[in-house]
């Protein structure tokens, strides 16, 4: 009951932005729900006229009197009133779609622009396929539910209001009759529902890990194909296929016993109310014609009254799923966003020096990475930081960049924290070549101004050849204006870092972070990726993660790095005259040279 609250509270939020449409979706509601509860009393008036004109036709004394006036006016308004429901009806489901496709165009969009405000860590700490479920099969389920179940719910409680109103207006006797089944009827559905929650929440949960294991088994292709896993990754797949059809098995077993339960409870109930009327009919409480009026008019009441209940039921499973969508998109729109400072200290560019003080750090709790990190670069030096994997290199930038933020210590710049300056203004003057390069699909052109769309194309073709991508690109067809993707085999693990370091001198950055953007390439490629970063390096101050050594001998400080404690620190020549370990890394790596 709890996620069913949170979901109507959740769908509450995005339709309160359509109040007129909402409003019109209640009051159509309101208006078929009446001529639909109104017209059985006109069929059951109908067979009322019927009989009084059959008994009065078969007495002599009273047949001239006899007319079908009152049965003609009976059906004309029965007839009147089912058109005027359909119409209602009509109006109503038009309504119901423009409200539910907007609202879900509003979910998605809500959803995206969250996701861009969100911190680094959510991503970290969630599989890509994870994430997208929420944009596929969470929307997709809302969206069905809204079209098919949720306003259909709304309809089938108007009536069933709308018939118990009629019901008790019409005979109190046969109204209780008719409802005196509804406590079973509500304890069984309790009892299955609260069953088959469970199963659809698992479902969903499992349909998102199965998602973030076929996006990864897809990224990973190459390497399931070139080591003969293919069989292996079917078995994997297999087993979290079973999962989510074990999971949907027993939630559709239980979701389904509840129409054909809800059904067979109507069809006995419908049994009743004929008995019982009959009953009244020839105890003699009532006259026959007004008695058999009554039966069939309650026959229909009865009909309508478990319709709500069995509509209701049989939509149940994606009732649920759209809880559990809800549930799951709720989750996303929980989470921290990237936090801002209200009072922001003004930063217009690095002045003087970067300074960590002392910094500890952990992603979980428990688990230190960094332990009192003291690091300090004056402006336009070269700072190197190296260490085996594992040591803290790529955690330093990340709390540079604020990606995320340290537990003790501070970053500064210019003795500002990061934590007092605005996000945007930080990272206008933070620049970062990561070691996995991406490219967004579109053509070069896009790709390059993508950190700056107006920049000149002059600019972009200056940041080009100091990136020493610009001979490359003159080449293709279609030049800057040739359409890439980061599937697209047009460019080389390496012309895409130095695509990507082109983006980033677009940007002019004061202060440059690169996290070992030589590490995937070879020699030649090397060659011409050192030459780019040291264009871009050029009166900047920098950070650069390396782990071959001789990217960084003109460092003018390479700190050394192990187990997130800082264990050496200065120049080249004077780590190797140290005979520490840099100097070991150091002869280890040219041995292989």
């Amino acid at each position: 009951m709890a996620s069913f609250g949170r979901a109507i509270k959740f769908f509450a939020g995005y339709f309160k932005h359509y109040k007129l449409g909402m409003l019109v979706i209640a009051i159509f509601t309101i208006v078929a729900t009446y001529f639909q509860v109104k017209a059985p009393v006109y069929m059951g008036r109908s067979i009322q006229e019927i009989a009084n004109y059959l008994m009065l036709k078969s007495n002599p004394a009273t047949a001239a009197q006899a007319s079908l006036d009152k049965v003609y006016d009976a059906l004309w308004l029965f007839v009147l009133f089912i058109i005027l429901m359909a119409v209602g009806s009509l109006i109503n489901a038009m309504a119901q779609a423009i409200v539910s496709s907007r609202a879900v165009n509003d979910m998605r969009t809500g959803l995206f622009g969250k996701m861009q405000r969100m911190t680094v860590k959510y991503f970290d700490s969630h599989r890509d396929g994870e994430i997208l479920s929420r944009f596929t099969s969470d929307i997709d389920n809302i969206y069905n539910a809204m079209n098919e179940a949720i306003f259909q719910a709304f309809s089938q409680i108007a009536l069933l209001i709308g018939v118990l109103i009629m019901m008790f207006n019409q005979s109190t006797q046969l109204a209780w009759v008719t409802i005196a089944s509804t406590p079973i009827a509500i304890l069984l559905s309790v009892f299955i529902i609260s069953k088959a929650e469970r199963y659809v929440n698992l479902q969903q949960d499992e349909v998102g890990h199965l998602n973030a294991y076929v996006n990864e088994q897809i990224n990973g292709e190459k390497v399931i194909i070139t080591n003969g896993l293919q069989q292996d990754s079917i078995d994997g797949f297999t087993e979290h296929n079973d999962k989510v059809q074990a999971a949907t098995y027993r939630g559709q077993v239980w979701s389904g016993i509840l129409y054909p339960l809800m059904m067979g409870m109507s069809l006995v109930n419908t049994a009743i109310v004929i008995f019982f009327g009959g009953y009244l009919a020839l105890n003699g409480s009532l006259e026959r014609a007004t008695a058999l009026g009554l039966i069939v008019t309650f026959v229909n009441f009865s009909q309508q009254y478990y319709q709500p209940i069995s509509q209701i039921t049989s939509t149940y499973n994606m009732l649920q799923l759209a809880v559990t969508g809800a549930r799951r998109l709720d989750e996303v729109f929980d989470q921290d966003d990237e936090v801002s400072p209200k009072d922001e200290v003004a930063f217009n560019g690095l002045q003087s020096k970067v300074e960590l003080e002392n910094i500890h750090f952990s992603y979980d709790e428990g688990n230190e990475i960094l332990h009192g990190i003291n690091i300090n670069v004056d402006k336009g030096q070269m700072v190197a930081l190296v260490g085996p994997t594992g040591s803290g290199k790529t955690t330093v930038m990340n709390l540079m960049n604020r990606f995320y933020d340290v537990n003790e210590g501070a970053v500064k710049f210019d003795g500002i924290d990061v934590r007092d300056m605005g996000l945007q203004e930080l990272r206008d003057h933070v620049g970062i070549v990561l070691q996995e390069s991406v490219i967004f699909t579109g053509t070069i052109r896009y790709n390059i101004t993508y950190g700056r769309p107006d920049a000149t194309d002059a600019e972009m073709i200056d940041a080009a050849k100091q990136a020493n991508i610009h001979d490359f690109i003159m080449t293709l067809p279609d030049q800057y204006d040739t359409e890439v993707s980061d599937e697209n085999s047009i460019f080389s693990t390496g012309q895409k870092q130095l695509l990507s370091i082109a983006r980033t001198i677009l940007t002019n950055p004061d202060l440059l972070i690169l996290d070992e953007a030589t590490s995937n390439v070879d020699t030649v490629t090397e060659a011409k990726i050192q030459k780019a970063m040291d264009n871009v390096i050029a009166g900047r101050t920098s950070f650069v993660i390396a782990h071959r050594l001789k990217t960084i001998l003109n460092a003018d400080k390479i700190v050394v790095l192990r187990n997130g404690n800082i264990i050496e620190e200065g120049t080249h020549q004077e780590l190797l005259a140290e005979d520490g370990f840099y100097s070991e890394l150091y002869h280890n790596q040219m041995v292989f040279e």
